[in-house]
């Protein structure tokens, strides 16, 4: 199945040219490249080519997607006019979990890591819908952002 494109940047050379992202099984293979690969690169930024940009010429939105292999897990943001993290469905110790964006830090509640196949789905559903939120995902409005 074809979607719309996404850009994907996640590692130093996205800087210059991003990742795309065009099938269900980009998805995979970016999910799978976050959730496996170096420490410092587990979050990814996207940018659907379907939405119109700002008059800036800057994108009107992002969707964070970051996967942590080892414990199956990921976490998920997305930000146009209101920002919104994902909310997992287990009642979590609190704190905050880190992910990482060519070793840049982003801290999530951790209330917002779900089930990496659920990270899967709902960047599947982004791609297909043109840069929509998902609705596969139950959202919560941050705290910290």
């Amino acid at each position: 199945m074809t979607f719309s494109s996404v850009q994907a940047y996640y590692r130093d050379e996205h800087s210059d040219e991003p990742s795309i992202v065009r099938t269900s099984e980009d998805v995979d293979a970016l999910i799978d490249d976050l959730a496996t690969g170096p420490e410092f690169e587990n979050l990814a930024v996207l940018h659907s080519s379907e939405r119109e940009p700002l008059p800036s010429g800057f994108p009107d939105h992002e969707f964070m997607v970051g996967a942590d292999g080892d414990r199956q897990l990921g976490v998920l943001s997305f930000m146009d006019a209101r920002n919104f993290v994902s909310l997992g469905s287990s009642e979590s110790l609190g704190g905050a979990v880190t992910h990482f964006v060519t070793a840049n830090p982003t801290e999530f509640p951790r209330t917002a890591e779900i089930p990496l196949a659920l990270v899967r789905q709902a960047v599947k559903e982004f791609l297909s819908s043109g840069g929509q939120r998902p609705t596969c995902v139950q959202w919560q409005e941050p705290e910290i952002w």
